[in-house]
This record gives C-alpha cells, structure tokens and sequence, in this order.
C-alpha cells in the first residue's frame, strides 16, 4: 500500500481531511471524478468576475474554531447576506424583518407588526404546526406565507407545503428589528480571492487525481491505502442495493450582460409561481465588483436523477429510514470513513462540513 488515506472528494470535507492528515505526517491521495478541485464551492472567473459554478455559497459560522481554521487559507470581504424577494414586480426584504412588514402591511412599529401576524395566526387556527406550511403561518402570518413563502419552497421542492415537514421553514429568521443580515453569525463573508483558492491552499502538497470515478475502480485504488475517506452518496458505494436515496438538484442557466449591472443585489428570490426560476444570482455583488459586465444566473430546482448533480438530501421519514439502514452498513466497513453532505446524507453549510471534518480528523489521527 501506497498510501496512508485515500480520499475520495476534493471538496471541502475531502480537503480538509486531507490537510489534517498530511499535517499529521500521513501520506495521502485524493480523487475526484470531476474535472477540477473544490466540490460544490468551486468557483471561475467570467469577465474578471468570479463565478460560483455550483450556486451561491456564502460563508458564515459562529464557530471560532472553524472560522480561525478556514481563515489560515483565504481572507474574507464583509458581505453580508441581504437577499431580496420579488414577487409579480412587488419587492420585499429578506430575512422577515420589520421592512418585510412595513412592505407588506404598512406597519411601522414591531408592536403592529406582531399583532398583525397574531392576528393571522388566530384566523388560522394553528397552535401546534404540523407541516411547514402550518410553521410558516404560525412565524410570519398567511400574507407573506402566501407571497413570499408557498411558491418559493413549492418551486424548490416539487411538492406541497402541507406535505413538507416543518423544520424546513425554521432555518429562516424572523425579526422584529429592521436587521437585513440574513444569517445569525459572528464572522460572515465571501472569499476575497475565490472559493477554489480555499481548496488549493488545503491541498497544497498534496497528490490530486481528477476525472477519475472511485466507483468504476474501487477495488484498484482500494488496494492503494490502508483507509478510506469515501464523500460521495452512500447509497452508490453499496451500488444502491437497498434502493436509491431522493435527492434535490439545481440547474443553472448562466449569462453575461453587456451591462454593469442587472438587479442591484447578489441574490434576488422569484416567489410567485409563474416564474420557472427560483432565484438570480448576480456573481459581482458578492465581491463588490466594478466590472463594465455582470455575470446571472437562474436556478432551477428539480428532483435528482442518475446524471445530474446531487445537492439536497430529502430529509423526509422514508428517506431518514433508507439512510439509517446503509448507515448501519457503512459501520461495516472498518476501512472507511464517510463523511460530508452526501456521505452522510444531510444538508450541511459550508462551516458545518469544515467542522465534521476537523473533528474526524482528531478523532482519527489524534
């Protein structure tokens, strides 16, 4: 054997494992069948802009360790998330806060905006929110459910908001206060030179083989090192034999505008039903740019199928169910470590898949 881990995933659980056991002393090999480094926050630059190829990835944490950590190899701008809601031409901020309310009824003090949404939380009859539909009435009142809300997440999954469950809807804020930063984080920003930098400076060092398919070749590069840190689905290593797990997926439609500027925002949410789209990303903004082009992008959402892109775990019950039992077989590989959003089957922000990372590699290389 060759090698003391090998790696499958150069994103950036994948990455950051890496980092970890080569500071150990350990030699390492990570693959990728993709074309490039990075995983899902792999970013290019388009017209001197750079463009995150993957969706929108905004960095943020409250976690000291994992900023401290992340920030040894990028330095960050201070974006802050503000995104906005257009709904039929009418625009709205968000997070819910107390300009959400303002645009929507007219009210001016937080004292009306809570009686407002008591007020439709009563004619609704909810007290103990049984799908997210029932959560979001219950934070934010029928109106903006209805505008902002319903479409939005229909159009995202594919499904009735009566048939979701709950905790989706709990990730958004709400306040009583005219706070436009989207995210509750001490340190929040984007990477001042790019994404695929944070993945470079990890692997500095470090063997990378790309365009190769651990799957197709598994018993070839199993052979290479006495462990395994597997990042891919964990229902294609054991090739699906208890069934496939249901993921979301985007797909992007990108375009370059001889225009300095198209919506004024980096990210813009299209929550009426017409519109196909779920949302517009506008890349400069996340950097300040000043650019005489901009560079947009449409995400569509829409359910997984073999080929595409994975990026949303269905965290319903049967699918929780199906993830418990390849979990079970996952413990049966003594040789393996499955780690990051898919391995483990879980949406993970960026902070998140660092901190799983860095907590792996301490309990593994001590």
């Amino acid at each position: 054997m060759q090698y003391d881990y090998l790696i499958v995933g150069a994103g950036l659980y994948g990455a950051v494992f890496a980092q970890q056991a080569k500071a150990a002393g350990k030699k390492v090999l990570v693959i990728d069948k993709r074309p490039h480094i990075a995983g899902n926050i792999y970013s290019e630059k388009i017209e001197g802009i750079d463009v995150h190829v993957y969706g929108a990835h905004i960095f943020h944490t409250n976690d000291k360790k994992v900023w401290d950590y992340v920030s040894r190899f990028t330095d960050f701008n201070r974006f802050t998330h503000s995104p906005v809601a257009n709904y039929h031409g009418e625009l709205y901020s968000l997070p819910f806060n107390m300009y959400t309310f303002h645009q929507m009824w007219g009210v001016v003090t937080p004292q009306e905006a809570e009686a407002k949404i008591e007020e439709q939380r009563r004619a609704a009859g909810i007290t103990e929110p049984e799908n997210l539909e029932e959560q979001a009435i219950r934070l934010v009142g029928t109106d903006i459910y209805e505008k902002l809300v319903k479409h939005y997440t229909e159009k995202q999954w594919e499904r009735p908001c009566d048939q979701l469950p709950s905790f989706i809807i709990k990730r958004l804020p709400v306040r009583l206060t005219f706070d436009n930063n989207y995210f509750n984080a001490l340190y929040q920003g984007i990477p001042t030179d790019g994404y695929t930098k944070i993945a470079e400076h990890l692997l500095d060092g470090i063997e990378v083989r790309l365009n190769v398919d651990y799957l197709e070749k598994k018993p070839e590069y199993d052979a290479l090192a006495e462990k395994v840190v597997y990042t891919g689905p964990i229902d294609a290593y054991f090739d699906y034999a208890l069934g496939a797990l249901e993921y979301r997926t985007v797909r992007f439609e990108n375009e370059v505008l001889d225009i300095p500027n198209f919506q004024g925002n980096a990210v813009m949410n299209y929550t009426d039903a017409e519109t196909p789209w779920t949302r517009i990303i506008e890349h400069k903004w996340f950097t300040f740019g000043g650019q005489p082009k901009t560079v947009i992008s449409r995400e569509f959402s829409s359910e997984w199928k073999p080929g595409d892109e994975p990026y949303y775990p269905v965290n319903d019950e049967k699918n929780g169910a199906l993830y418990e039992r390849y979990r079970q077989m996952a413990e049966r590989e003594p040789r393996v470590i499955f780690g990051g959003r898919l391995g483990e089957y879980r949406y993970y922000d960026m902070d998140q898949v660092i901190g799983r990372a860095l907590d792996m590699a301490e309990r593994e290389l001590g």
